[in-house]
């Protein structure tokens, strides 16, 4: 028998979104921080990023490519669900998603998000997207938008983390046999400012969940490449793509800081390992694969990049099990919540005050506030 989704009837992939053409890429900035009174100049200057690879950011074709992928996984085991895709930034808007959706006759979906850890912006941020998305679509008077739940961080979910363990070895692997052994293993995520990492997760757990989920998988990695190479490699969490103006304090240290500093100490060989980021996307291709690897040919260290989950078969299958354990949840059935190294389960309901907004509350799906 298929395993039973009931009382979904869809699932909704939500992204980011990116820009597709070089005209698409201020407009997308844009609307990326819009009312952080950001000028149009430094906007163009970021813009540079996409222009180096033609105007067009990777994510959404990568998120294509997932969509089929979670189709196909889903079709081969028996589950008939639809599988629909929308965006925060950039088309397909979440807006136009929900009302499609609602159009087709859906009920209740459940959401997929490619963020895996807890922030105000990997996750909040998210839900109040939601929330405007489905008051738009209630505002304009063709009935109401289906139910929407969102499905739980899986940040240390198997199906996340064992393909990020397989992606460190193999970058190890191409390092040279003779600098493998004392290379260290740097962990990239984005950095955010300090002040919402303090107030990330539940706020009667202390904050701090952003970092926590982070090391958390950090630990368990280089766990389970010692267990496979005998090995306990030097690691530590770094930080990419700061965007912040300087005297609001962000996470670090930035890769390309630590590295220089690595150099001094007389580290000859890195590999990072982007565990913040479940697609090659830009923070990926151009912050890593080119700014930190030139900051590396400049330092003359040896340079490996893991590879990101992306279309995984393990990570595809995770969102089919967080799919039928979240409806199991829904129907009242005792389900088995997959989870590795140091942290339990997250929550499938955000508490009240998780991952608060710095700049005062606004309404959000997913959640008890």
């Amino acid at each position: 028998m298929p395993p039973v989704i009931a009382p979904y009837d869809a699932l909704l992939l939500v992204s980011f979104g990116g820009p597709e053409r070089p005209e698409d890429v201020v407009p997308f900035l844009e609307n990326v921080t819009r009312g952080r009174g950001i000028p149009r100049e430094r906007l163009e200057e970021v813009g540079e990023h996409y222009f180096q690879f033609g105007g067009r950011s990777p994510i959404n074709d990568q998120n294509r490519e997932l969509l089929a992928a979670i189709e196909e996984d889903l079709r081969s085991s028996g589950i008939d669900v639809p599988v629909y895709w929308g965006n925060r930034n950039w088309d397909p808007y979440l807006a136009d998603t929900i009302r499609r959706m609602r159009d087709d006759g859906v009920q209740r979906a459940a959401a997929i998000v490619t963020s895996a850890y807890s922030s105000y912006s990997g996750c909040r941020q998210y839900r109040e997207n939601l929330a405007d998305a489905v008051a738009e679509v209630a505002a304009d008077g063709n009935g109401e938008a289906p139910r929407i739940d969102r499905l739980r961080h899986y940040f240390n979910h198997p199906g996340f983390v064992e393909p990020m363990v397989d992606a460190t070895l193999s970058a190890l692997a191409d390092l040279p046999d003779a600098l493998r052994h004392d290379a260290h293993v740097l962990f990239v995520t984005h950095s955010i400012p300090t002040a919402m990492d303090d107030r990330s997760g539940p706020p009667v757990l202390g904050g701090g969940f952003y970092v926590r989920q982070h090391r958390s998988v950090m630990d368990e990695i280089v766990e389970r490449v010692r267990q496979e190479t005998g090995h306990r490699y030097a690691a530590e969490l770094v930080y990419c793509s700061r965007s912040g103006p300087p005297h609001v304090p962000w996470l670090e240290p930035d890769v390309n800081d630590r590295m220089e500093e690595l150099k001094r100490a007389g580290v000859r060989a890195v590999v990072l390992v982007p565990i913040g980021f479940v697609s090659d996307h830009m923070e990926v291709v151009y912050d890593l694969d080119t700014e930190a690897a030139a900051t590396a040919e400049k330092l003359d260290l040896a340079f490996a990049r893991a590879a990101t989950a992306g279309v995984d078969p393990r990570f595809v299958r995770m969102v089919r099990d967080l799919l039928v354990e979240r409806a199991a949840v829904e129907r009242g059935v005792e389900a088995e919540r997959a989870s590795v190294g140091s942290l339990p389960p997250s929550h499938d309901v955000c508490p009240a005050g998780c991952c608060a907004n710095l700049r005062g509350p606004r309404p959000a799906l997913c959640g008890k506030d």
